[in-house]
C-alpha cells in the first residue's frame, strides 16, 4: 500500500461499508415491517410528524444552550417555514442565516454562545 494522500486502510472501508449496509437494512427493513402491518389512523399520523419532532429534538437543546446568533437563525427558519412551508428550504436559510449571524456576531465583539 502507498503512503499517498488518497490511500485508505481497508479495514476503514470496511467499517465504511458496514456502517451503509446496517443503514440500508434499517431503512428497508422498516418499510417491510409498516408494510407487513395494518396502520391505524392514530399510528399513521404519528409517524407522519414524526421527521419534524426528530428534527426538533436534534435542534431544540441547541436553540436553549445558543445565543443571539441561534436565536436570530430560528427566527429566519420560522419565517422562511410560515412563507414557503417547504422544510428543506427553511433548514437551510437557518444553516446560512446561523453561519452568517455568528460571523457579523464575532465581527461586531458581541457574545457568541
Amino acid at each position: 500500500m502507498t503512503d499517498g494522500a488518497l490511500s485508505l486502510d481497508p479495514s476503514v472501508v470496511a467499517v465504511i461499508l458496514a456502517m451503509a449496509a446496517v443503514t440500508v437494512l434499517t431503512k428497508v427493513g422498516g418499510i417491510w415491517l409498516v408494510r407487513q402491518v395494518e396502520l391505524g389512523d392514530r399510528l399513521e399520523a404519528g409517524l407522519s410528524v414524526l421527521p419534524g419532532a426528530i428534527v426538533i429534538a436534534l435542534l431544540g437543546p441547541e436553540l436553549a444552550a445558543g445565543g443571539p446568533p441561534e436565536w436570530a437563525a430560528a427566527a429566519v427558519v420560522l419565517g422562511v417555514m410560515w412563507r414557503t412551508e417547504n422544510i428543506l428550504f427553511a433548514l437551510c436559510a437557518g444553516v446560512l442565516s446561523v453561519v452568517a449571524f455568528r460571523a457579523l456576531a464575532a465581527g461586531t465583539g458581541l457574545p457568541i454562545a
